[in-house]
């Protein structure tokens, strides 16, 4: 059949099984838009670039699907250009598509022109710019594949407006040829044996599980390995939900801001078993004190990330659950009493000093992430902006599902948390979606607010309003001689301001408000905004301050 470049380009996202994107229309895509409703394709319409860009990205974490994101040449594609980064840097599969400058006027500086691709190679898997339209469909096809395959990731598509009404024979690949990509390349396999020893020998390992046990869906694998040693397990920030925080052997994140247990006992271990993880900078602390005594054994499908950071003994390539299913077998059964008795005594330790067992005058934020994760039951969808917020969130709320927290980690986006949360939400239409913000990152994105009206989106928001850039804030007090210099915000009221968009705004002041709010959002069947008016000063610990080992925590102000 022949179609325009415009019909083909939906004809393809019919075939890649895409039901949903997120985008908003200009001049140089309005071709598309014209095609789009004889698609049976929903459109969620931002109000932003930027938001479109996170809200696919939210999508594609809380479904395993290629989110889809569309944004007009120039400013539009621009716009997308933040959220495309933080795809990349979680390994989000994600293709982005943008409208250009028709053909003849490329390289002259024609009114909304840029230069997408070229200012995105580093932040792309890949990209591509069409300028033919017999090219989409096999473009479109490689886009789909390296965006879901091997280390997931966003891809770019810029396309021509003469491309896009310009008409050809469609006809969609069955298959990818794509010379020098070679995603499921595995090698290491013959370490699984030495692995296996060294895990049985130690008298200290621990399990380290990452995003990319998330993506490969290995949640079963590594819990039976891990029940099969009696082996601690600890997270990263987007490795939470890869084994229910409640179970006993997840001691939960270790990093910057993760728990006494889990850092004090990476720096203990002996033996490392590192899956789909990066060992950046906020996990592992000064590098030349990580792990001292440990044997590293790191498992990853992305063989640039092996022993980029952190010296490796054993490097296997590979899909995390392949490897974890070939390696479960070989684990013996150990009682290891000697190294749970440790740990125990740091989780009784570390209960003992928590803040929520000390009495407070104000609203803590620690306090109202339990009291969200006390009346979900730690069964809903949680989404996060970036932050004191996004940590609090880590620590508080005990992930069971196995999509674990959807927020932005290697990027660490202020802003991310609304538009996430939508597209988490429309992904996963059947759960309770809550998102966690903070009163600065909220403020970059509320705008969205008019989409969650518009599309009758379910979110249940809780924003922690505590007057400041939290973060940078906490840095300035304690690195900084407490010097307040651009932290300090004059917010609305956010309360007005969500009711003005039709949505209930809930205000939270004391701690007696909590519980009884929290139920009356549970109890609304459509959004709600409930604005936690917190300690102003409140800080996130533990910490571990930079250049410091993970085992050199400030635990809580004058206390190491």
């Amino acid at each position: 059949m022949k179609l325009s470049g415009a019909q083909a380009l939906w004809e393809c996202l019919v075939r890649e099984g895409v039901d949903t994107v997120f985008g908003i229309s200009g001049g140089a895509v309005i071709r598309l838009y014209h095609e789009l409703p004889d698609y049976s394709i929903r459109h969620i319409l931002m109000r932003h670039e930027q938001a479109a860009a996170h809200a696919a990205d939210g999508y594609a974490r809380a479904t395993g699907k290629v989110g889809v994101c569309v944004g007009t040449s120039g400013p539009g594609a621009t716009n997308l250009i933040t959220g495309i980064a933080t795809a990349m840097m979680d390994s989000s599969p994600l293709v982005a598509i943008t409208g250009q400058v028709s053909s003849p006027y490329l390289g002259t500086d024609a009114f909304q022109e840029v230069d997408i691709t070229g200012a995105t190679v580093p932040i792309v898997k890949h990209n591509y710019l069409v300028t033919d339209v017999g090219e989409l469909p096999a473009t479109m096809r490689s886009a789909f594949h390296i965006a879901r395959t091997g280390r997931p990731g966003p891809v770019l598509v810029d396309i021509t407006k003469d491309a896009q009404m310009a008409e050809a024979e469609f006809c969609y690949p069955e298959s990818v040829d794509l010379p020098g990509y070679r995603p499921h390349e595995e090698s290491g396999f013959e370490h699984l044996e030495e692995a296996a020893r060294l895990l049985n020998e130690a008298r200290c390992p621990v399990v380290i599980a990452g995003r990319g046990t998330i993506v490969s869906g290995a949640h079963q694998e590594l819990r039976e390995l891990v029940e099969r040693g009696n082996i601690p397990v600890v997270t990263t920030l987007l490795g939470i939900g890869a084994i229910p925080e409640t179970h006993r052997a997840c001691l939960r994140m270790a990093g910057m801001h993760g728990t006494v247990p889990a850092n004090r006992a990476l720096q203990q271990s002996d033996a490392i078993l590192a899956i789909g993880m990066r060992f950046d900078d906020r996990f592992t602390g000064a590098l030349g004190t990580f792990a001292p005594r440990a044997t590293v054994i790191h498992v990853d499908i992305d063989a640039a990330e092996i022993g980029k950071n952190v010296k490796v003994d054993l490097p296997i390539r590979g899909d995390a659950r392949e490897v974890l299913r070939r390696l479960v077998p070989s684990i013996a059964s150990k009682e290891r009493a000697d190294w749970w008795a440790e740990i125990e005594e740091w989780r009784e330790d570390t209960a003992k000093n928590d803040i929520l067992s000390r009495e407070s005058t104000q609203l803590l934020p620690q306090r109202v992430i339990r009291a969200i994760w006390e009346a979900t039951g730690g069964e809903a969808l949680m989404v996060s902006d970036v932050g004191q917020n996004q940590m609090w969130e880590a620590q508080y709320y005990l992930h069971s599902q196995t999509c674990g927290l959807i927020s932005s980690g290697g990027l660490g986006t202020m802003g991310f948390g609304l538009p996430a949360g939508i597209g988490a939400a429309i992904g996963r239409p059947g759960e309770t979606t809550w998102v966690v913000v903070g009163d600065g990152g909220f403020q970059m994105t509320m705008q969205e607010l008019a989409v969650v009206v518009q599309e009758g989106i379910p979110l249940k928001i809780a924003l922690l309003n505590n007057g400041f850039l939290g973060m940078v804030r906490q840095w300035q007090e304690v690195f900084f001689e407490r010097r307040y210099s651009g932290t300090k915000l004059v917010n609305p009221d956010f309360v007005a301001l969500a009711e003005a968009y039709g949505i209930p705004g809930l205000p939270v002041a004391t701690e007696a408000e909590l519980a009884p709010a929290i139920e009356k959002a549970v109890g609304i069947e459509g959004p709600v905004l409930l604005e936690f008016r917190v300690e102003e000063e409140q800080n996130v610990y533990p910490m571990v301050a930079p250049g410091a080992a993970l085992d050199q925590m400030i635990r809580r102000p004058g206390q190491g």
